[in-house]
């Protein structure tokens, strides 16, 4: 797949380095702008945790309820593309992922892909053998 360098607008928000690839891929395939996405996500990072340091610059757990009503929400549906056991299915790699807005789920990363162009800070491909746990399309396309 292409890779086009993107933060989403990170570095407008913050300097230096940060885990916040959930941020930064909605805020790409959504074109919501990086400081609206990481507030929100932040507020329910903190409520999930005693920690008030407890932000989205630290990551998201994107397995949680709260994250997945908050991107049906904001009118993302959810594919899955593996099972427990089924092994890997669809590869982060040309072909393999539909058309359009993803935000695509790896192995403790997320990603932006629109039209099959990777957007990320770094290209996560690892050559085509990256397997994609599953993704949110932005509506109701059809399949």
């Amino acid at each position: 797949m292409k890779f086009q360098w993107n933060d989403g607008g990170r570095s407008v928000a913050f300097k230096g380095k940060s885990g916040d690839c959930v941020t930064r891929a909605v805020s790409i395939a959504s074109g919501l702008p990086y400081s609206e996405v990481y507030a929100a996500l932040s507020i329910q990072c903190r409520s999930e945790r005693a920690s008030t340091k407890r932000s989205a610059r630290n990551g998201v757990h994107t397995k949680r309820k709260w994250f997945k009503a908050w991107m049906h929400a904001l009118g993302w549906r959810w594919t899955p593309t593996m099972q427990i056991g089924s092994g890997c299915k669809v590869h982060l790699r040309d072909g393999e992922l539909p058309q359009g807005r993803l935000i695509v789920s790896l192995s403790k990363h997320y990603c932006a892909v629109i039209d099959g162009v990777i957007h990320d800070t770094s290209d996560p491909q690892r050559g085509g053998t990256r397997c994609v746990y599953g993704y949110w399309q932005f509506g109701n396309p059809t399949p």
